[in-house]
């Protein structure tokens, strides 16, 4: 399973923090630099991504808050490839 660049940003900003609830600026900021266009629901559309390609559980959501992934799921290294 492969992952695009900013599928990878955004996987690592989570497993860097498991069970922290990231909000959406927070993975914007990661994803993006300054001067960088930022679409409305690019953060949604990665996370969705994600989820079709690790599992619809893996990602959770606190609606209006942000992201996190549970601690059970950061027990081994992120692989880009």
């Amino acid at each position: 399973m492969a992952l695009s660049a900013r599928e990878f940003a955004v996987l690592e900003a989570l497993m860097l923090r498991p069970g922290a609830l990231l909000s959406r600026a927070q993975l914007e900021d990661r994803l993006y630099g300054w001067g960088e266009e930022i679409e409305s629901n690019a953060v949604s559309v990665y996370i969705h991504q994600l989820r079709r390609k690790l599992g619809a559980d893996f990602i959770r959501t606190v609606r209006g808050v942000g992201y996190f992934v549970s601690d059970a799921h950061s027990a081994g290294p992120v692989d880009s490839e």
